[in-house]
């Protein structure tokens, strides 16, 4: 199984993506991760928190029974509602009795070494140790010791290289401390997420309104809100928002970090249902952090930036319906979408590059070249046009042919399967509700959402021999999977789609050599568009199947295969520890475009349990072994309901490797969309040529162009309307076909064609005169050589 991740179409993935909570287990963004966590004191003095109390005492006396009007003028202090006071007095009596037993605490020396990366040359700097103390010393009290061109770009922590930690959240043992800048993903999805609770402050004041979460997204945040009597956000809302937001700013409010248990959580949010759902169904047993900012106390895990006056800019970009959790039978609630940054030159670049992001947006472009389209009959499922087939069928082609070279084995699998399949693959348990489940014949099926369980149905049908693997299966099903409504969003999340999905059988000690060929695959594949690319490898994480043993070797021989790819010029790779899969370790492959947006497609996963599961061996050749008895009951050997055993003498478990580079077609396509904005590279355009006459008298002459060029495979049209030669070359410019042929008297007469060159300003006035053979040959190069470059 490749992962199709998904995400926002200005960063990583597709633009708006609604954020969406359909599973009872799934973790909404904002509260994700939800652990235990150990009881530490923020930086802050009991008369700060007892001054805030009588603040907020003093609000309540004042407090009107009605909620104010949505517009009112921001500046008038705010008068909250009693639910909110209440739930503002309740943490500010947890945190005196939090600070009360930490000062009890003893805080003996702690030893805290700073590792500060790289230097402005890119040189390495020497680990600081530090003097600390458990319960009181903080990683931003460290800032002093550290210069100010890291210093002045930290948005939060990071614990032994590991756990994301407020700069003013005390340390509790021994540890190193590293700074994480805006300038890193982390750090901007830190900042993003303080600026929406901020967001959410400015909300609960203008609205009196009951939030519900509030993700950090890949270019910006989000807050969702039910507002009473079913009121909408207007945008005449958006400065009233903005102008409460900025107030907060110059109020440097601290953001207060307090562990809470289960009884005083509910207490704490029992008048909102949204944070009751989160409570009952995410929050573990231990309790979960709050953090307070301001008037707003939210359940939230955190980290966050130290205060409010590192937010310099701040904008809100638009406002939405939703649904809570992504839920269509659920609530409707608004969604206001805003952005922010820790200087004023950071959001006016961030505009700039919206607007070009507009300009590429597959959604656009796709109906302006007549690529695909969707349909309320089939939400979620592309319909590819002729025009849009061309390019899915160009890409399949591509990767067919490197399946030839790479010695792949394409198979086909069924699209539908009992559930006892799915069941025994542990997809059931995990993952049933994301598959579409039919009842057939009184027992219940499903649309595969992947490949792989049947793929071990392939490989067990009979007797497997060392001398076959790696056995390279490669498959391009169609998949299906049901996600929400609300995250639907173009060709970039959608319920059906295929992809460029394999699974490598093979033995541990191949798995090195197979890794290898993988990165070379890599290579090939993202050098033709020009993606430079970035590997990290996630490690075992706490809850594993399998043994150590088997773990360690597993990762040992991926990261072998790392260091030579870092070797033969691919790069560094990056470790990320502890966020492997659960049934093995795994490589994720992040490719950037043209806008400088990363966009994970590919995976690569080692897997020990599948084949465990299916019972998948073969014979190793040590001895002479006879083929597998089958099953008492006459079941074959792939049958779902055999218990899996272990390997007998002369026979071995095969490891498998999942692995997919394009992943799903569709987003590759959208990527590539956006990544050439529409202007396609000549071997995968699904305009390759226009011909336009001079004049009628030459139409036969264009009619035979284009046989010649189609009888080549490539796309060719003619233009012959009545339209004047200029607005048929426009409209030729604005489809954007690689070559427009201008063909008169004089080409007809000499066998040649004028060509101009979309991308080649110098043709467009007069085309270059080349011979219609000479043409042919150098076109029918540029397509087999799949070059980027449009030129002949």
């Amino acid at each position: 199984m490749a992962s199709e991740s998904s995400g926002d179409l200005a960063g990583t993935q597709p633009a708006e993506t609604e954020i969406t909570l359909r599973q009872k287990n799934s973790v909404p963004e904002g509260t994700e991760k939800m652990g235990p966590e150990s009881p530490e004191i923020p930086k802050q003095s009991k008369n700060k928190s007892q001054n805030k109390a009588k603040l907020v005492a003093a609000q309540s006396q004042k407090a009107d029974a009605s909620p104010k009007n949505a517009g009112a003028d921001p500046d008038p202090p705010s008068q909250l509602p009693d639910f909110i006071l209440k739930r503002n007095l309740l943490f500010d009596e947890l945190k005196r009795k939090h600070d009360a037993e930490i000062l009890k605490k003893e805080h003996p020396v702690i030893s805290v070494v700073l590792e500060l990366g790289l230097d402005k040359n890119g040189a390495p700097i020497p680990a600081m140790p530090v003097a600390a103390k458990a319960w009181e010393s903080t990683p931003g009290s460290f800032l002093k010791h550290v210069n100010k061109d890291i210093s002045s770009d930290v948005v939060v922590a990071k614990v032994d290289g590991k756990e994301l930690w407020d700069l003013n959240r005390p340390l509790e043992k021994d540890c190193s401390v590293s700074y994480i800048p805006f300038t890193s993903q982390e750090g901007r999805n830190v900042f993003w997420h303080s600026s929406a609770h901020v967001l959410g402050e400015a909300a609960e004041c203008q609205y009196n309104c009951l939030l519900s979460h509030g993700p950090p997204v890949e270019q910006g945040f989000f807050y969702d809100m039910a507002i009473a009597g079913g009121q909408v956000v207007k945008e005449s809302d958006w400065g009233p928002l903005e102008s409460r937001a900025s107030k907060f700013f110059k109020e440097k409010q601290p953001f207060d970090r307090l562990h809470v248990s289960i009884p005083d959580l509910k207490e704490m949010f029992g008048y909102s249902k949204y944070k009751m759902y989160y409570i009952e169904n995410l929050v573990p047993p231990e309790g979960s952090s709050v953090y307070r900012c301001g008037t707003l106390v939210d359940l939230c895990l955190g980290p966050h930036i130290q205060n409010t006056s590192k937010i310099k800019a701040f904008q809100i970009m638009k406002n939405s319906s939703c649904y809570f959790r992504g839920d269509k039978d659920d609530d409707s609630l608004q969604r206001i979408y805003g952005v922010a940054f820790p200087d004023k030159k950071a959001m006016t670049e961030h505009k700039r590059f919206l607007e070009e992001a507009a300009k590429r947006d597959h959604r656009r472009i796709g109906i302006e070249q007549d690529l695909f389209f969707f349909n309320e009959m089939s939400p979620g499922s592309a319909f590819l046009l002729p025009h849009g087939t061309r390019i899915f069928n160009a890409l399949q082609k591509l990767l067919r042919s490197e399946y030839q070279k790479r010695g792949y084995s394409e198979v086909q699998s069924p699209n539908m399967y009992d559930s006892d399949l799915w069941k025994r693959s542990g997809h059931w348990q995990h993952y049933s509700e994301d598959m579409f489940v039919l009842d057939v014949e009184k027992k219940k099926w499903a649309l595969k959402p992947m490949n792989c369980p049947g793929h071990c149905l392939m490989f067990s049908h009979r007797e497997r021999s060392y001398r076959e693997l790696p056995l390279r299966m490669a498959d391009f099903g169609v998949l299906h999977r049901n996600e929400a409504s609300g995250a639907l969003n173009g060709l970039t999340r959608v319920r059906k789609f295929q992809q460029d999905d394999t699974h490598i059988f093979c033995t541990q000690d191949q798995i090195t050599e197979e890794i290898e060929g993988l990165f070379d695959f890599l290579r090939c594949i993202y050098g033709l568009f020009g993606f430079p690319f970035r590997l990290k490898l996630s490690t075992r994480p706490e809850k594993f199947l399998g043994d150590i043993a088997t773990w360690d070797i597993a990762e040992s021989k991926l990261k072998a295969a790392l260091d030579s790819f870092t070797a033969s010029g691919g790069g560094q790779w990056e470790l990320n520890e502890g966020d492997g899969a659960f049934y093995g370790p795994k490589i994720d492959i992040t490719i950037s475009d043209a806008l400088r947006r990363d966009w994970q497609c590919a995976t690569i996963q080692l897997d020990f349990q599948l084949p465990q599961n299916f019972d998948l061996e073969y014979m190793t050749g040590d001895m002479p072994a006879k083929p597998k008895a089958a099953p008492a009951d006459g079941a074959p050997p792939g049958d779902t309901n055999a218990l899996p055993k272990e390997p007998g003498p002369g026979r071995a478990r095969p490891v498998m490797i999942h692995r997919a580079i394009v992943g799903s077609f569709e987003r590759f396509m959208a990527i590539l969309t956006e990544h050439f904005a529409g202007k396609w590279p000549f071997w995968i355009s699904p305009r390759q040529v226009l011909v336009i006459p001079v004049m009628p008298a030459v139409n036969d002459y264009v009619h035979e162009v284009q046989e010649l060029f189609k009888a080549q495979k490539m796309y060719v049209d003619i233009d012959l309307s009545g339209n004047t030669m200029q607005k048929k070359i426009r409209t030729g410019q604005l489809q954007q076909y690689n070559f427009i042929f201008v063909v008169g008297a004089q080409e007809k007469e000499s066998r040649s064609v004028n060509i101009r060159n979309r991308d080649d300003q110098a043709t467009q006035a007069k085309g270059e005169l080349v011979p219609l053979d000479e043409a042919i040959t150098k076109l029918r190069a540029l397509k087999k050589e799949r070059r980027l470059v449009n030129a002949i």
